[in-house]
């Protein structure tokens, strides 16, 4: 059997073991040193609008920090998309608070606004003010955050925006991660750009991005004994991890030139094929990494769907993966309360995310191709 193509693997650009090795070299084998300090400037550099950041080890340790720093505590209510990956949400469940979720619109698959105002508008209605919103920019496609964020200021609610998919993606040409009171990045292995495990919190002040460093470093007061007046994290990134972070930023703006490339690819093959959207940006204010290239089958048919493509490309040794699972249908949030009409459901029913790596061969976009037209030639 020909070798597995991976929805979206690890590429490394060649210089990362260049940081690794001086690490090394220089014994800084801690979660602190010249590599994350190094990292956390290319980042800031890269995002502009005055940004801070503080690496952790992962985008929902990142959230974690950002809801505590945002108050959130027990009893507190905080409302989130739905339709995303349960890192979105779960740190919502760690701070002791209650998630309410919202619905998805169809423009770009993200938090809607208008459900938004409504969650607001009727959770005030019930005495409880929600003290935090979680925005995700799915799959690289920015979300409308300017009104989330107008609704979120008209309310003084702090936004928390979660663009762990959406690093080199920008709306009305600014970059995402740099809108919310709090941003977050992921640089899991299946990520733009990887460093293994890890993430980081934006912060939009200098003393804010302090304040997350100490979090993230258990909360140790400055003593020469280990000494604490409150809870911290484990969070911080380490040294090694931070110097592959370092060599991924040097490739950053060519592996979204390639995952656009691959989007292309797709728009390409599906545009004669009846049934089957692309995602797509809606305007030219959108600019989407594209992480993903994602499809959405427009009807019910029992021989061309998402899950009978999905198995058919297995057959290829071809993942694809279906969309999110929406937070509110998972057996864990059963009881969450939920605002929306079911379009999150509708994605994740007929959607499907296609390989989309960008170390995809043009052999391997061979197979893909020749796999899909056999399916739909079926």
């Amino acid at each position: 059997m020909e070798s597995r193509i991976w929805l979206s693997s690890p590429h490394m650009g060649g210089t990362e073991q260049k940081y690794i090795n001086q690490a090394f070299e220089e014994n800084w084998i801690a979660p602190l040193g010249p590599n994350v300090s190094g990292f956390e400037q290319d980042l800031e550099q890269y995002l502009g609008n005055d940004s801070h950041v503080a690496c952790v080890s992962s985008g929902t340790g990142a959230i974690h920090i950002a809801l505590d720093m945002a108050g959130v505590s027990t009893d507190d209510t905080v409302l989130c998309q739905s339709f995303t990956f349960c890192g979105s949400a779960n740190p919502i469940i760690y701070r002791g608070a209650t998630p309410i979720f919202i619905d998805s619109e169809m423009d770009t698959w993200n938090m809607s606004p208008a459900y938004l105002r409504k969650a607001i508008q009727q959770e005030l209605e019930k005495g409880k003010k929600p003290k935090a919103v979680i925005a995700v920019h799915l799959y690289g496609m920015p979300a409308k955050i300017d009104e989330i964020a107008q609704i979120c200021k008209e309310h003084n609610i702090v936004l928390i925006e979660d663009a762990a998919e959406a690093l080199g993606s920008e709306y009305k040409g600014r970059k995402c991660g740099t809108f919310g009171d709090f941003s977050i990045l992921s640089f899991n292995g299946n990520k733009i750009i990887t460093t293994s495990g890890g993430g980081a919190l934006v912060c939009r002040s200098k003393k804010e991005k302090e304040q997350a460093i100490f979090l993230a470093t258990q909360a140790r007061d400055a003593a020469p004994h280990y000494q604490h007046t409150r809870v911290g994290y484990n969070y911080r990134m380490s040294n090694i991890v931070a110097g592959i972070g370092r060599g991924q930023m040097e490739v950053l703006d060519a592996h979204v030139k390639l995952r656009r490339e691959n989007h292309d690819f797709y728009h390409n093959f599906f545009n004669n094929i009846e049934g089957v959207t692309v995602f797509e940006e809606p305007s030219s204010e959108y600019f989407s990494n594209h992480w993903l290239s994602c499809i959405t089958f427009h009807n019910d048919n029992e021989m061309l769907n998402c899950e009978k493509l999905r198995n058919f490309l297995l057959e290829f040794n071809i993942e694809s993966r279906p969309l999110w699972k929406p937070m509110h249908l998972q057996p864990v949030y059963a009881s969450a309360v939920y605002y929306g009409n079911g379009e999150a459901e509708r994605l994740f029913k007929y959607g499907l995310c296609l390989p989309s790596g960008s170390n995809l061969t043009v052999e391997e976009k061979e197979r893909i191709n020749k796999a899909l037209q056999v399916f739909f030639k079926r």
